[in-house]
């Protein structure tokens, strides 16, 4: 990894959350302690993208520090990777009220601020963690059926991406088959890394 380019887009990248948390219209502002906007390493390969901050989240102003976080974390290690080797943001950036879902209008309200942070660090894969992540980007598709898959989508603006559909840790933390299929989807990213590496 270069250094420089890691240093640069960290700069940059602290600069636009700065900007955008001044700029965001997302209502959720008025009840959230403050903005959540991503945690990691601004030159990742990998990006997860999940639903929105939670209580945790919203105190210390980084994404995934609850029982998800950990759980992340350890599927992180079983492929050998860290969270200081991705980037992990969420499609909303403040915590909706009693962690209900977000609604359509904040998801758009925050849609700018996911964008640009897509276009500057430049992942080779965009990785969906729950339903919400996923219809951010494929609004009819059901999490069900496509989870454990990976697509190609022209994104506006941000030009052919590749996506993997993974479920949310946090709903697959107290539910054991669910549980057993994210850790088995979870592993294919290494090769599905491998193999944009070898289409590059």
């Amino acid at each position: 990894m270069n250094d420089s380019v890691r240093e640069i887009k960290g700069k940059l990248l602290s600069d636009l959350n700065k900007r955008m948390a001044e700029t965001c219209r997302c209502t959720l502002k008025e009840t959230a302690k403050q903005a959540v906007p991503g945690d990691g390493n601004p030159d990742a390969d990998i990006l997860f993208i999940g639903e929105a901050p939670g209580k945790n989240e919203d105190l210390q102003g980084v994404p995934f520090v609850g029982a998800a976080g950990k759980f992340l974390g350890e599927m992180l290690a079983s492929i050998d990777l860290s969270r200081e080797d991705i980037y992990i943001t969420n499609v909303v950036k403040y915590r909706p009220p009693d962690n209900r879902d977000p609604s359509p209008e904040e998801v758009a309200d925050c849609a700018e601020w996911l964008r640009e942070q897509l276009a500057l660090i430049d992942p080779k894969v965009i990785v969906t963690l729950g339903r919400h992540a996923l219809n951010r980007f494929f609004p009819d598709a059901k999490i069900s059926e496509v989870h454990g898959r990976a697509f190609r989508r022209e994104i506006p603006g941000l030009g052919i991406r590749v996506f993997y559909v993974l479920y949310h840790p946090a709903a697959a933390l107290y539910n054991g088959g669910m549980r057993d299929t994210l850790k088995q989807d979870f592993k294919k990213i290494p090769k599905i890394i491998e193999k944009i590496l070898k289409n590059d």
